[in-house]
């Protein structure tokens, strides 16, 4: 007989599975792209700051030329119209390796090479640290590739 909490647990794995499935075969995608946002006050902001992150199409745009660009990070999370501290903000990327880009709202000096080669990867992840609160949300998505606009610019409907 099952528990209800084991089922909720191999039902949270199994849907999770099938978004990032979902996600990483998006019409042309290259890369299956995670943002997470720690440290926010309520599950609610940070799950408005993820999703705007995540469908940001210059995030997007920057992910796919392999752009360590954390000022469009920073741009996408400030137009999702949650308030937040900037001077508190970090931004890191992440696949075979990390590299933080951001601190405290500022950008760093950091190896433009090694922030290359952990976004040349088919999986990547942009961490965003708030600074806030206790609350965290990952969400989802492709970057935005030439094949993505040409095989959806291409078709009527």
């Amino acid at each position: 007989m099952f528990e209800k909490e084991v089922f909720d647990q191999v039902l949270h794995f199994v849907m999770e599975e099938l978004a990032k499935k979902i996600a990483a075969d998006g019409e042309g995608a290259g890369k299956l792209m995670t943002v997470t946002v720690n440290g926010v006050d309520t599950l609610e902001n940070a799950q408005t700051l993820a999703m705007s992150v995540c469908s940001s199409s210059l995030v997007k745009a920057a992910m796919f030329g392999a752009d360590a660009n954390w000022g469009r990070v920073i741009c996408a999370l400030g137009y999702s119209g949650v308030e937040f501290d900037l001077e508190l903000v970090d931004i890191s990327f992440k696949s075979n390796d990390e590299i933080l880009c951001c601190e405290s709202g500022k950008g760093l000096d950091f190896d433009e090479e090694k922030a290359k080669s952990i976004l040349l990867q088919e999986e990547i992840e942009i961490i965003c640290d708030m600074h806030s609160g206790n609350e965290s949300c990952t969400c989802w998505g492709c970057d935005l590739t030439y094949d993505y606009v040409k095989i959806n610019g291409d078709y009527r409907t």
